[in-house]
């Protein structure tokens, strides 16, 4: 563990290598993005027993794509795309007189990355490509509910790394409150609401830009050509990633009233087929500690307590040691329900019928901007409509998450479900300063605008106006 002091040693030791080489060259960030792809290497053979003993189920295959694989596609855009990255902009020049006018795209400085318990690997380094391309050196804090991912995070860090360029701190509350109030240059924070407006909050006291990725309630919503078992399945499958604990994961479904009997048969015989033994099996993820289950089985508890209708997907019970939970659907829930008004975070997919697409759409913006939003339709008409009257961080159509997975594409949220981004060329952008550069020309026309005044300038100031 971490102290305090120790946070802040790191840190100051970080902001005086800064300092002393605040713009790393194109070969260094180069060797930068290969030390992080060094850090997955030595995390590759050694994930599986982590996320087992952190959440205590976990699929090794599942720790391997959705940990790393997604690290390393950002490692090879970012790589590949960096010299155009650097490239100045250039925005022209006015008036003329051989004057040029550019932005250039310089590191902040030393970046803070609170990293969340779900995707403790990809998340903890994932957030570094964009950091390290941009030229920053970094302080990761791995969330300390999964702290054997966390050590692991630690040690590929420490053999790849030197601590002034990237260090890996682990520790509880009190050393994310220390953490939250440094002076980074900028801060990244991915977690939940409630943590983000203090870590806010305690950012503002130096003025730190931050950018926040806090998920939401993402709703899946199926238009009625589009109810069949290839549209189910790929709700049903990524509802069994990580047992549903995954920010842009399926939060509710959408579909058409008419068809609700249909769904859910659908949905009942497709997890037969796909999962005959899920709970048993490897596949499954644990929930990640006891209260967390306790709030998943709360949340079942009061809808049936109400006389909602709740639909267990196949006939195991969960397994308590374990901490698995089979997939259950509730049927038509209200919206005073506790898992109506959380983010459900685990395997319960809440089925909301609508009458008419206008009501679909208006049920999602009469609630808050979710992380990501998924419309399956083949009407390219129905599919546009639902994107242009609605808002979300990210969306996809006729797929679930698979735009997170392009590291070309930017990700983050819009309201509630966050503020600013990270990957790709956003990603860079959002972890550079934009300096806007002018070089004089030989010929210098500002020179008219400048004291002592006369005639010339009277004259130049009617011909710009005029």
């Amino acid at each position: 563990m971490t102290t305090a002091q120790e946070l802040r040693s790191a840190f100051e030791r970080q902001r005086a290598g800064f300092a002393a080489a605040p713009y790393p060259t194109l070969e260094e960030r180069q060797a930068a993005l290969s030390a992080l792809r060094g850090a997955c290497a030595f995390v590759t053979p050694r994930i599986a027993r982590a996320l087992v003993a952190d959440f205590g189920s976990h699929d090794p295959n599942i720790g391997l794509l959705w940990e790393l694989s997604g690290v390393l596609a950002r490692i090879q855009h970012a790589s590949e795309q960096l010299p155009r990255w650097l490239e100045p902009v250039d925005r022209g020049s006015e008036p003329a007189g051989g004057a040029r006018s550019y932005v250039r795209y310089q590191p902040k400085g030393v970046i803070g990355n609170m990293a969340p318990w779900n995707f403790p690997v990809d998340i903890s380094l994932g957030p570094l490509v964009d950091i390290l391309a941009a030229g920053n050196r970094a302080i990761v804090k791995p969330s300390e509910l999964a702290p054997h991912c966390a050590e692991l995070v630690r040690q590929a860090v420490a053999e790849n790394f030197q601590p002034d360029h990237v260090h890996v701190v682990t520790g509880g509350v009190q050393l994310a409150e220390v953490f939250t109030r440094l002076p980074w240059d900028h801060l990244i924070y991915t977690g939940n609401p409630t943590v983000a407006r203090k870590v806010l909050a305690a950012a503002a006291e130096n003025l730190v830009p931050v950018t926040l990725e806090l998920g939401g309630k993402c709703p899946t919503l199926i238009a009625p050509d589009r109810v069949n078992e290839d549209s189910l399945a790929e709700v049903l499958s990524i509802k069994a990633v990580k047992s549903g604990q995954v920010c842009i994961n399926t939060d509710y479904l959408l579909g058409p009233r008419a068809e609700l009997e249909r769904t859910v048969t659908t949905l009942q015989s497709l997890w037969a087929r796909m999962f005959p033994s899920f709970v048993a099996s490897e596949s499954a993820t644990g929930i990640i500690d006891r209260r967390h289950f306790t709030r998943l089985q709360g949340y079942l508890t009061e809808a049936q307590a109400r006389g909602v209708r709740v639909v267990q997907l196949g006939h195991e019970a969960a397994d308590l040691e374990r901490r698995v939970l089979p997939l259950s659907l509730v049927v038509d829930p209200p919206d005073d329900l506790a898992l109506m008004q959380e983010e459900i975070f685990g395997p319960i997919l809440p089925i909301k019928p609508y009458d008419s697409l206008e009501q679909a759409i208006a049920y999602i913006n009469a609630h808050e901007r979710p992380l990501a939003l998924y419309v399956f339709t083949d009407d390219e008409a129905t599919a546009d409509r639902v994107l242009s009257q609605t808002t979300s961080g990210g969306a996809c159509v006729n797929a679930i998450a698979t735009h997170a997975s392009l590291p070309a594409l930017p990700f983050g949220g819009i309201g509630h479900s966050g503020m600013g981004c990270h990957h790709g060329y956003e990603g860079f952008q959002t972890f550079s300063h934009a300096r806007s550069i002018f070089r004089r020309g030989a010929v210098n026309p500002w020179e008219l605008m400048r004291p002592p005044w006369g005639e010339a300038l009277e004259a130049v100031a009617k011909a710009v106006t005029s």
